[in-house]
This record gives C-alpha cells, sequence and structure tokens, in this order.
C-alpha cells in the first residue's frame, strides 16, 4: 500500500503540473488583455502598459510560469488583478458553497438512485422495471438549465414554496441540489439496476433462496454490497465531476460558487483566480478518486495494490 500511495502522489503531482501549465498556457494566448480590461476602454496606452508592469505580464511566459508555480510551492496563490484580494480569499467561501450544494447534490442522488435501481433489479422487465428506467432516461437527457427552469417556474414563481436564487438557507438550496443531482440520480439508478442483475445471478444467491431467505434480505445484504463497487465508482466520479461542472446550476439560481467565480474570472481575465481555481477543482478531483481506490480495498479484499 506504502509503495502505491508514493506512486500515486508521484502522478498527482505530474497531473497537477500539466494542468497548471496548460491553463496558464491558455490563459496567455486567449484574446483580451487584463491590464486593457482593468483600466478601461479609454485609458492611454501609458497607463496600460504601467498597469501590465505591475502585473507581471510584460515578462515572458517561461518566467511568469515558474514564478507562479514558485508560488504555489510556498501556498500562495496570488492576487486577484480585479479585487487585489489574495485569491485564496476569494476562493474559500466560494469552495465551501460549491462542496455543500455537490455532496447535497450527491447525497440525495446516490440515496434516490440506488433505491431506484434495486426496485428495479428486483422486478427486472416488468412494468416497474420500464416506468424506472424511462424515468432514469429521462433524467440524463434533461438539459440542467431546462429542468432548473423548470423548477423554479413551479416551486419558486407558481407555488411560491421556496426561493428563486440565492444562498444562506436549507430552502435555497433544494432547488440547485436536486437540479444538480437529477442526471446523477438517473446514472446511478441505472448502474444499480445492472451490477445487481449480473450479481443475483450468482450460485451463492441461488443458495441463499434456497434455504428460503427473504428476497429483499439478499438484495440488501448479500447482492447490494458484492454489486457497490462498480456503483461507488459512480458515485465517486460524478461527485468530482458535480464540483466541476456546477456552473450551469450555480448560474440558473444565482449560487455563489466556485463555477460563477472561475466563469467570471474568465470573461474579465483574471489570470491567478482562474489558475488557482482551476488547480483546486483539479486537486479535490484527484482525492475523491484516491479515497475511491481506498475504498476499493475496503470493499473488496482481494484488491491489492502493491
Amino acid at each position: 500500500m506504502t509503495r502505491y500511495l508514493v506512486r500515486r502522489t508521484g502522478v498527482l503531482l505530474v497531473v497537477l503540473l500539466g494542468i497548471v501549465a496548460v491553463t496558464f498556457g491558455l490563459l496567455r494566448v486567449a484574446p483580451g488583455d487584463p491590464a486593457r480590461l482593468i483600466a478601461g476602454p479609454d485609458a492611454p496606452p501609458e497607463t496600460v502598459m504601467a498597469l501590465r508592469h505591475e502585473l507581471g505580464l510584460d515578462r515572458p511566459m517561461a518566467e511568469q510560469f515558474v514564478l507562479f508555480v514558485g508560488q504555489v510551492v510556498r501556498g500562495d496563490l496570488g492576487q486577484s488583478f480585479q479585487t487585489g484580494r489574495p485569491v485564496l480569499e476569494e476562493i474559500g467561501w466560494r469552495y465551501v458553497n460549491t462542496g455543500i450544494l455537490a455532496l447535497t447534490a450527491v447525497g440525495l442522488a446516490s440515496l434516490a438512485g440506488i433505491a431506484a435501481g434495486m426496485l428495479a433489479a428486483r422486478y427486472p422487465y416488468s412494468a416497474v422495471d420500464s416506468a424506472i428506467m424511462s424515468g432514469a432516461l429521462a433524467g440524463v437527457s434533461a438539459p440542467v438549465f431546462w429542468l432548473g427552469l423548470l423548477l423554479m417556474w413551479l416551486f419558486a414563481v407558481k407555488l411560491r414554496w421556496l426561493p428563486t436564487s440565492g444562498a444562506g438557507s436549507l430552502r435555497h438550496l433544494i432547488l440547485p441540489a436536486i437540479t444538480l443531482g437529477a442526471a446523477l440520480t438517473a446514472t446511478i439508478a441505472r448502474m444499480t439496476r445492472s451490477s445487481l442483475l449480473e450479481v443475483i445471478e450468482e450460485d451463492y444467491i441461488r443458495t441463499a433462496r434456497a434455504y428460503g431467505v427473504a428476497e429483499r434480505s439478499i438484495l440488501l445484504r448479500h447482492a447490494l454490497r458484492n454489486a457497490f463497487l462498480p456503483i461507488l465508482t459512480v458515485i465517486g466520479l460524478q461527485l468530482g465531476y458535480s464540483l466541476a461542472g456546477a456552473v450551469l446550476t450555480e448560474s440558473v439560481f444565482a449560487w455563489p460558487g466556485m463555477g460563477r467565480l472561475i466563469a467570471g474570472a474568465i470573461f474579465t481575465r483574471d489570470y491567478p483566480v482562474v489558475q488557482a481555481g482551476l488547480l483546486v477543482v483539479a486537486v479535490t478531483f484527484a482525492a475523491i478518486n484516491f479515497a475511491v481506490d481506498v475504498l476499493y480495498a475496503w470493499l473488496d479484499p482481494r484488491i491489492r495494490y502493491d
């Protein structure tokens, strides 16, 4: 396990360095000058040049990259071009908001998806199975912004049960979490159904049935644990995707999270915020995948990493 951890950490550092390099390069070659955006369209060229020098944008790209990597190693992600505040302060509370939204969405999706998948596997090729799989297909196919606007119109505008946007209470969290978790629920339900249908054909399941074990007990106590590895993989990956891809949901509901921060920083060419935001998301994604791998070994002792 120790060798695996060392090897995995080395690979992770290389991947993160690659992400930082690609992001850094794409931002520099993209159209738009941060100094011009900050100074304004009517600012004289001397002012823009002075601002570029102050921000360090007139240095060679390789020198800027080395300076940025050095800052990251020291735990300093720089200062925002737009606000002048440390990037860590800009990211901090928005990262917490996105984490709350993603964890809530994945938690709800896991509970609903596993329950629906188990019910479909309990009655395969029946009307119940067809209804659940049709609902799953609709959940996967529904665009996030369309579903978000539909839920907002129904529950906020017509029924007035929930707020339309913003953050600050549990009521603000419900609609964004359902919107973000709808597609995840469908994916988890489909994976749970297919995994359980494979497992319940095994000999030990037939033996349990021959001994008169109740079907509910077979599904919950015997089949689900052995079918859980692929489900766990999907949940882990979806949590990472939710953190990185919540920008549409955050935009529809004006949720103050990382997605809106990074999208806004891209439009204003706020390089430090974009670079740091993507780096934080990448580290989180890698940490989640690593945790999933460790859980694999706990769920299935046959798995060895050395």
